[in-house]
């Protein structure tokens, strides 16, 4: 009596659970169309009440504009990379549109790019913060520029984490083919 070797499929079923992701990235594109209406309605108001708004006030808009933008372009790092990455391959190499780094991203790649992506949205709340500090607390205001240095040293520590673990595998490499012409 043969014995049926489960483990092949249970690694298929492994492996076929990474479409589990494809909803999550669908429901990113919905948040996505949320972050469009609110530019839309943000800018409404914009053109609308110019007449009436300070200098200030028309600063902060135009800055919570550029956040918005900050926010979308954000959610389409994480869903064409995330997608790309670990779920399924996107098929758009000819496609004139592609993005430059798509084609060459990778999990490390992404994580540095979601934090300066993060970097530069929190860049733009603390600017708003400290052009309408009269109107917050010395604490929040601390507590934003903590927030922000904390984004930032986590960008660098990934970035040189990132950079190491570039180097690893040609060290590795450089060892093997060192090894490989011994003979051994």
């Amino acid at each position: 009596m043969s014995r049926v070797n489960p483990a092949p499929h249970i690694a298929a079923f492994i492996f076929m659970s990474r479409w589990l992701q494809a909803p999550l990235y669908l429901g990113l594109i919905v948040a996505q169309g949320v972050y469009v209406v609110k530019f839309f309605n943000e800018l409404w108001h914009l053109v609308h009440d110019f007449g009436t708004l300070s200098h200030t006030d028309i600063l902060l808009m135009v800055l919570g504009l550029i956040d918005v933008v900050m926010i979308a372009n954000l959610l389409i790092m994480v869903i064409l990379g995330g997608y790309e990455i670990f779920v399924s391959r996107l098929h758009i190499d000819k496609h004139p549109d592609q993005p430059d780094w798509l084609s060459h991203v990778d999990a490390g790649m992404l994580k540095v790019k979601l934090a300066m992506s993060l970097i530069g949205i929190s860049s733009i709340h603390l600017l708003r913060s400290f052009i309408d500090a009269g109107n917050l607390s010395e604490h929040q205001l601390k507590w934003e520029v903590i927030i922000h240095c904390v984004l930032v040293g986590s960008a660098v520590f990934l970035a040189i984490t990132d950079r190491l673990m570039m180097a690893i595998p040609s060290v590795h490499a450089a060892a093997g083919d060192k090894h490989d012409a011994a003979g051994h």
